[in-house]
């Protein structure tokens, strides 16, 4: 692949510029060494850490299906007590753990959505916008908005307050 000359006016025997060597910064220049000998240099496409974290985000995506039926077993449990009039104790103890099996669905869905949105979207503000707008990234950033939403409104309404056991203090006398 040949590149086109930025200025064709130079003499016999100099060389000729072209735009890799007009923006040295761009991944994948091109620069002539002292010996007058092509070297290409290229930089890393995204931090070592960014690849870490995308690969332990697919990890734990790999497990959303079967994360996301124990929220929909642990929800069904709460409806159950709700609907057979269980004591608040009951409630409680089924809301706090529709809680918390809802908050390991939701960390599942999220690290589900930074896989789709890619490697490079860990450092890059602009490239998580533009995975976003995608189909599979905006099914995941849906998914999560869903289970967000379903997990404040437990929070707020789901799990049922029970009155602390008051001591009394001996008196004396």
């Amino acid at each position: 692949m040949s590149r086109a000359p930025l200025f064709t006016g130079l003499r016999r025997g100099q060389r000729t510029l072209t735009t890799s060597d007009r923006c040295p910064r761009a991944p994948g220049h091109v620069s002539i060494d002292e010996e007058g000998q092509r070297m290409a240099f290229f930089r890393p496409r995204v931090s070592r850490e960014a690849e870490v974290r995308y690969h332990a985000d697919q990890e734990v995506a790999k497990g959303f299906p079967e994360v996301l039926e124990e929220a929909r077993r642990a929800e069904r449990a709460l409806r159950d007590v709700q609907a057979a009039g269980g004591t608040a104790a009951e409630l409680r103890t089924a809301g706090i753990a529709f809680d918390l099996a809802i908050t390991d669905a939701l960390r599942a869905a999220e690290a589900g959505q930074r896989a789709v949105f890619g490697v490079k979207a860990y450092d890059d503000r602009i490239r998580r916008r533009k995975a976003k707008a995608t189909p599979r990234g905006a099914m995941w950033t849906s998914e999560v908005d869903r289970l967000r939403t379903l997990r404040e409104v437990n929070r707020l309404t789901g799990i049922a307050r029970v009155p602390r056991p008051v001591r009394l203090a001996a008196r004396a006398g």
